[in-house]
């Protein structure tokens, strides 16, 4: 997940909201992406546990810790293309790649990442339902962010647009894959 969000960051084309977010306090605050991306998730794991009432698992830490990491490494290692042709291949890559993460990391049901995990409080806390809670979250960050000088261009658009397709279906095949696996090792530990 933290490989696609650097390659849509590098593409150059307008980041996913919460990146436009952490884009614009890195700009404005210093810090790097991926400290803002912990940082955040840190904070929404805090809402999150005080609305409801709970600790959050083990994996919405993993989570928030590794992919604030990860995204900081890969946005060293890659460079922007200089080409439109190649940035708008490196968007849709990071698109795909991160749908796939998001998916990955959902299929072994240890605890939603920090988003999610609040999307989810507040939608149990009030009338609204998840799409509804999701996209107030989305939009309110793009605004907090591209006011802060975060990057908002045609990417960010396709970004919206297509990413809760491609986690759909990537969610779909992790699952199935490790229900599998877990149906399997049930078989073969099993000593009865």
């Amino acid at each position: 997940m933290s490989f696609g969000i650097a390659l849509i960051i590098r593409a150059d084309l307008g980041s996913a909201p919460w990146d436009v977010l952490h884009i614009g306090l890195t700009l404005n605050f210093g810090l790097t992406i991926g400290t803002w991306t912990i940082i955040m998730g840190f904070l929404l794991l805090i809402a999150a546990s005080f609305l409801t009432k709970e600790f959050p698992k083990l994996g919405a830490f993993l989570n928030m810790v590794f992919v604030g990491v990860f995204v900081d490494i890969f946005l060293f290692l890659l460079n922007t293309p200089t080409s439109l042709f190649l940035q708008g291949i490196m968007l849709v890559v990071g698109i795909l790649i991160m749908g796939f993460g998001i998916g990955v990391y959902i299929s072994p049901k240890c605890g939603a990442g920090p988003r999610d995990s609040l999307m989810l409080a507040v939608s149990s806390k009030t009338r609204l339902t998840v799409p509804q809670v999701r996209i107030s979250m989305e939009v309110a960050v793009l605004a907090f962010g591209w006011l802060l000088g975060g990057p908002v261009f045609i990417g960010t658009i396709l970004f919206s647009l297509t990413i809760g397709h491609v986690t759909g279906i990537s969610l779909i095949w992790c699952q199935t894959w490790m229900d599998r696996r877990m149906e399997r090792g049930v078989k073969v530990e099993n000593i009865h």
